[in-house]
């Protein structure tokens, strides 16, 4: 019990730490403490011995969690500063059955790329009504088994659109689709969220032909159709 308290503690001034370097705690927090215990990304890019074994561990969530393993080159400025900002907004009629349904499966016509992952959410801190705790994991991760009466666990979906778009039109194209909620950010990426997300979605830039690389113009319109009748009240970084 004693050990559990002690790696508990660690765990929580490490990511106390590497707070400043935008780990996601909510999505990494599992993983994370699984190759923590393996000492899979035990070194630093200065002496990067470990940092094979850390990719690996890390899977498909290394580039949304290196930064909470201290291993994450450091990005350029211009390429982040759009790309991390963004702007949330949920929708009051969302239609779950068919943003399922069209994400289900790639598209053909390659409009978006949709990602699913599970979350998995406390109960207690539900019936609580306290402060939500998110702990991330994939079916390919051996991890510490879970109590049915503690966890439940729920399969959040997001679509990326391809293409760069205004802030209208990433609100008109998620609202189509059944979203329950959208990211829009400020590079022009369009991110639509499922019904059973938390923390609206993944907070990156992930579309594929977004932002762009040339046209200057097309990121001026962009620009303009977001200024127009918003409050930044609503922007988070």
């Amino acid at each position: 019990m004693w050990k559990i308290a002690i790696f508990t503690s660690i765990l929580g001034a490490f990511f106390v730490i590497h707070q400043a370097q935008t780990c996601n705690e909510a999505v990494c927090g599992s993983i994370v403490s699984k190759c923590l215990l393996t000492q899979s990304c035990k070194c630093d890019l200065k002496n990067c011995t470990c940092c094979k074994d850390c990719y690996n561990c890390l899977s498909y969530l290394y580039e949304e969690c290196c930064s909470c393993v201290g291993i994450c080159p450091k990005s350029n400025d211009t390429e982040t500063t759009l790309s991390t900002k963004s702007h949330i907004e949920e929708f009051s009629e969302p239609v779950p059955g068919l943003f399922n349904v069209l994400t289900e499966y790639p598209d053909n016509e390659k409009r978006w790329n949709s990602t699913t992952f599970p979350i998995n959410i406390e109960i207690n801190q539900i019936s609580q009504k306290k402060e939500i705790k998110i702990h991330m994991q994939s079916a390919e991760q051996e991890v510490a088994p879970i109590k049915s009466n503690e966890f439940i666990t729920f399969n959040c979906t997001v679509a990326f659109m391809s293409t760069c778009m205004s802030w209208i039109k990433c609100k008109s194209s998620c609202q189509t689709m059944g979203a329950s909620s959208y990211r829009w950010f400020h590079d022009g990426c369009c991110e639509c969220i499922g019904d059973n997300c938390v923390g609206y979605g993944i907070n990156e830039s992930r579309c594929r032909e977004c932002p762009l690389k040339d046209g200057d113009d097309d990121e001026e319109d962009i620009e303009e159709d977001y200024d127009y009748g918003q409050n930044s009240d609503d922007d988070i970084d």
